[in-house]
């Protein structure tokens, strides 16, 4: 015997929030799209040529020193950052000025800029794990796309502490989701797989 939903179980609006740079993407339940499936995406950028983001909580269970030539010894992990450029490596940090060319997302969230200032600032041991994420490709939208995304309800569009950004916690779709309060916790405890329930 199937559980009642006295309310649309996907249309859940928090808030009415829009997307915008440093804002989080949070993918519905039953998206199984293998880069979106319970993902949670930082927007990087937005605007209205389109929008760039990372998924935060796709580990790919390999080193950086094993995915990219000569790079210093440093034992970080990588992620899936979406299926854009799924070949090129980008990367998340906390480093700002210090790295040229640097986009400032929010607070002291940093993505790319000048890689081989990073691989110098590594190899003097002057950045820790805590400082720098790495991302295999990244995610992106068109103009328009992405907001056509959201009004099939495909994403939650919310606030996320930028100190979990860089946490690198693969629980944070569930995490983010409760925090959002009871009407959401449907969707946190919803089981990955409907049919195996």
């Amino acid at each position: 015997m199937g559980m009642y939903l006295d309310f649309d179980f996907l249309n859940i609006k928090h808030e009415n929030l829009t997307p915008k740079q440093g804002r989080v993407l949070i993918s519905e339940p039953l998206l199984s799209d293998t880069y979106f499936k319970r993902a949670v995406i930082l927007l990087t950028e937005y605007s209205e040529n389109g929008a760039v983001g990372f998924v935060l909580n796709k580990p790919v269970d390999l080193p950086v020193t094993e995915i990219l030539a000569d790079f210093p010894d440093f034992n970080a992990d990588v992620y899936v950052g979406g299926p854009v450029a799924t070949g090129s490596s980008r990367c998340l940090h906390r480093l700002g000025e210090r790295i040229p060319n640097s986009v400032h997302v929010i607070d002291n969230i940093y993505w790319g800029g000048d890689f081989d200032t990073l691989k110098i600032l590594i190899s003097e041991g002057v950045v820790d794990l805590s400082q720098v994420r790495f991302f295999l490709g990244y995610s992106g939208w068109s103009p328009s796309q992405l907001e056509g995304e959201i009004n099939e309800n495909a994403w939650l569009v919310s606030k996320v502490d930028p100190s979990r950004i860089m946490l690198a916690d693969k629980d944070i779709w569930k995490k983010t989701l409760n925090n959002l309060g009871k009407k959401y916790k449907v969707w946190a405890n919803f089981p990955e797989n409907p049919a195996m329930n």
